[in-house]
């Protein structure tokens, strides 16, 4: 499995960046998709997460991006999204999105359950 993120980049207090995390074909359709920030000097964080089961997608946003962030998947097109809205300089470190098997019908925030992971990609945010 792999994992290829994109969409990163530098925006203003308040703007909006969509990032897009392809995953290699073949990959399960019954797994977590999880994006992670990290800032420096930071501990990795899990920002949203999404999964695919009995035809419906399900999803969970961490509070401090909730209501500005949005988690979607394609599967049609395996990618999945995260849609930033209202960004502040406290969303600004790397982003990356991450794989893990479904376990117990829902995904973990917790970095050490994803065994899969993309390379990253910049946000910065300035004022």
């Amino acid at each position: 499995v792999q994992l290829a993120e994109s969409g990163g980049g530098s925006v203003e207090t308040g703007g909006s960046l969509r990032l897009s995390c392809v995953v290699s074909p073949g990959m399960d359709k019954k797994r977590c998709l999880g994006w992670f920030r990290q800032a420096p000097g930071k501990e990795r964080e899990a920002v949203a997460t999404i999964r695919y089961d009995s035809d419906a997608y399900y999803a969970y946003h961490s509070p401090s991006v909730n209501g500005r962030f949005t988690v979607s998947q394609d599967n049609d097109k395996n990618t999945a999204y995260l849609q930033m809205s209202n960004l502040q300089s406290e969303d600004a470190a790397m982003y990356y999105c991450a794989s893990s098997p479904l376990r117990g019908g829902s995904c973990s925030i917790l970095p050490r359950a994803y065994n899969y992971w993309g390379q990253g990609t910049q946000v910065t945010v300035s004022s």
